[in-house]
């Protein structure tokens, strides 16, 4: 597809949209100041850099074998680069504690600091992107019987209260280095596989070791802070101490952020409807988008109707400025920076499409009463150009359109992740 062939395209998709009250440009124009966090965990398999075991535990599964699989902070560093240079846009890295940096010795989790992370800082830098964190209770022995921050043995809690505190503070550090808030997240795989007696129990621990962890008050320029449910996982089929309910109350009660992650509800329940209810009594939320096949699979996003149902909703309450946006899938099956492009493009195909909706026509359709005009409206908008105006976005961000970026990955395997 020729430079012409997708200027003209553009034109006519502008004036298609013009009909129907649409100006393109200003859709453009905001879909550009948009971030996706897209998280560092697709290029190695989940694995970090702790040690050479690599994951293990935690509810956590990661497959497939794919060759090339990024081994060092150096090659997935590259690896992130390669993916940044064929996404539309200026984004951020979404980075786990146990991708520390250590020069060869490893600090426990409750003992990392700010500078076990200035190598992905001074990058992240020069790359001129934000960084959002998360702290990691998985795969360590402290967390092999399925329990950390709920854990009846006080000295395990206090460990992982420590990890948390610690991570918090290289959330701060980072968010000061970099000038823009990093999200620092808290999730844990806490749970039971079966027949659960005493649920009041786990959850007044994990009340209690929150309190603890989020006791000292960090800037909010430099950090937020963000809670994440789950309705189940491996290992926790019965019973999650951190649910959906849980994490409601806490987040509206201590002003936190909750992360609501798609993959994270039951298999016909989606997030989008969650947004504008939880942004009533919240600032601002934080998004993990992952595509969950019959269950919390983490597939590789893709423009389905759930995805869009998600854009649609941050774009219609006007939640953009209130709504942080992460990636969280990771897939070994394919080629692990191909997941990257594939998933953070769909993300932004579904803002572009929320973006380019004449929601200002179908807002005066309902509160007219006139939902015959509202229903014709929104199906007629369905087929409206929106791919060219995709490729002009892609092509004016100096980035491939259509499935071009495809030819770049595959000399990126042939000339990099083949030699691994």
């Amino acid at each position: 597809m020729n430079t012409a062939t997708i200027e003209n395209g553009y034109r006519i998709a502008k004036e298609r949209y013009a009909e129907f009250g649409v100006d393109t440009e200003h859709a453009l124009e905001r879909l550009r100041r948009i971030a996706i966090s897209m998280h560092c965990w697709q290029g190695d398999d989940v694995g970090g850099f702790e040690s050479e075991g690599g994951l293990s535990g935690g509810g956590i599964m990661a497959t497939g074998n794919y060759p090339g699989k990024a081994r060092t902070p150096d090659e997935l560093r590259r690896d992130l680069e390669q993916a940044f240079r064929l996404i539309p846009g200026k984004h951020r890295l979404n980075l786990h504690a146990m991708y520390q940096e250590t020069g060869g010795k490893p600090a426990d989790r409750n003992a990392i600091q700010p500078a076990h992370f200035q190598r992905w800082i001074d990058w992240a830098k020069e790359l001129g992107i934000g960084m959002d964190f998360n702290p990691t209770f998985f795969s360590h022995p402290k967390a092999a019987d399925g329990f950390t921050l709920s854990h009846r043995d006080e000295g395990i809690r206090r460990f992982w209260v420590e990890h948390g505190i610690a991570c918090r503070k290289v959330g701060e550090a980072i968010g000061r280095q970099l000038g823009t808030p990093c999200v620092t997240n808290v999730w844990i795989p806490d749970g039971m596989k079966d027949v659960t007696i005493d649920r009041k129990g786990p959850r007044e621990l994990l009340r209690r070791s929150l309190d603890e962890m989020f006791a000292q008050p960090i800037d909010p320029s430099y950090n937020l802070d963000a809670v994440e449910s789950k309705l189940f996982g491996i290992g926790s089929e019965t019973y999650v101490v951190g649910s959906h309910e849980f994490y409601l109350a806490y987040a509206v009660r201590n002003q936190k952020l909750l992360c609501l992650d798609a993959g994270h509800f039951h298999p016909t329940e989606t997030i989008a409807d969650k947004i504008s209810s939880v942004l009533l009594y919240l600032d601002e939320i934080l998004l993990h988008v992952s595509r969950g096949i019959r269950w919390d699979s983490d597939h590789v996003v893709l423009l389905t109707d759930d995805l869009r149902a998600i854009a649609e909703e941050i774009v219609r309450g006007d939640f953009l400025g209130r709504v942080h946006i992460g990636l969280d899938f990771f897939d070994a099956s394919i080629h692990r920076v191909a997941a990257w492009v594939i998933g953070t493009r769909a993300m932004l195909k579904a803002l572009l499409i929320a973006l380019l909706e004449p929601t200002a026509r179908l807002r005066q359709c309902e509160i007219e009463g006139n939902y015959t005009s509202r229903l014709a409206t929104v199906e007629a908008a369905k087929s409206l150009p929106w791919g060219a105006v995709w490729d002009y976005h892609c092509l004016h961000q100096d980035v491939p359109p259509g499935l071009s970026w495809l030819d770049e990955v595959r000399a990126y395997e042939r000339e990099v992740t083949s030699r691994r």
